[in-house]
């Protein structure tokens, strides 16, 4: 366990989860409070990772725009798969030439992050105080990372993502289109306490401007059938 930078007034730790046991996940639990989302997937993590660590094999238009992103940024430095899920962002990030750490809320999903793809490693950490220096990272990819955050939590969480944005770089913002609050009490068998936020397009490109990150294109599309929730997704380049 190390102790990590706090910003914005936001109380955080971050674990490397390479020997990472459940005491030291409990650990992390006592050191960040409570946080229903992040017990959360703590608990659901090995069943996600082996539901959804292969589903970017049948969602080509992701497929597409993460390998022009990596076109983007290989290269230039480190690049960050934040709210990475057991890291299937990461993991194609890397196939295409591009180093890339996985960093998720839950040590849980960092681990099986970790355990699938030690490539770059992974680390479990808060998207609203980020344990990277000032300008270090060339890229950031939040795939439906920001599902969780109401209207504050997401200005902090991009006021973090220019922070370690290095002059020029990227990021990949992907959520869920609309207006509505999907509550999960229940997700692959086990008891879970989740709300599901969706966004206007025009209010996240807002939010990315207010902190400094200007959004250079933008993309949406319907959902794939039976692939994934039935709504509409975008997807919104940023350069800081």
């Amino acid at each position: 366990m190390k102790a990590g930078r706090s910003s914005e007034n936001v109380s955080f730790a971050w674990m490397d989860v390479r020997a990472a046991t459940t005491a030291d996940r409990a650990a992390w639990n006592a050191a960040t409070g409570p946080h229903a989302v992040r017990e959360s997937y703590d608990r659901v993590a090995r069943s996600y990772a082996g539901a959804l660590y292969d589903e970017l094999a049948a969602k080509p238009l992701d497929r597409h725009l993460l390998a022009r992103f990596a076109e983007d940024v290989r290269g230039g430095g480190l690049v960050a798969d934040l709210g990475s899920g057991p890291g299937q962002v990461a993991r194609f990030l890397r196939d295409a030439g591009v180093p890339a750490i996985a960093l998720d809320l839950a040590p849980g999903m960092a681990r099986e992050a970790l355990l699938r793809d030690p490539r770059g490693g992974a680390t479990a950490g808060d998207l609203r105080a980020l344990p990277f220096a000032d300008g270090a990272l060339r890229g950031l990819a939040l795939f439906y990372a920001i599902v969780h955050f109401d209207a504050a939590g997401l200005a902090a969480a991009f006021r973090e993502c220019r922070r370690v944005l290095c002059p020029g770089g990227l990021a990949l913002v992907a959520f869920h289109v609309g207006t509505e609050v999907v509550h999960r009490g229940e997700l692959f068998g086990e008891a879970v306490d989740l709300d599901f936020r969706f966004f206007e397009t025009a209010d996240v490109t807002r939010a990315l401007g207010d902190a400094g990150l200007d959004v250079i294109e933008t993309v949406e599309r319907e959902p794939y059938p039976g692939v994934e929730h039935p709504s509409r997704r975008a997807y919104l380049l940023a350069r800081g």
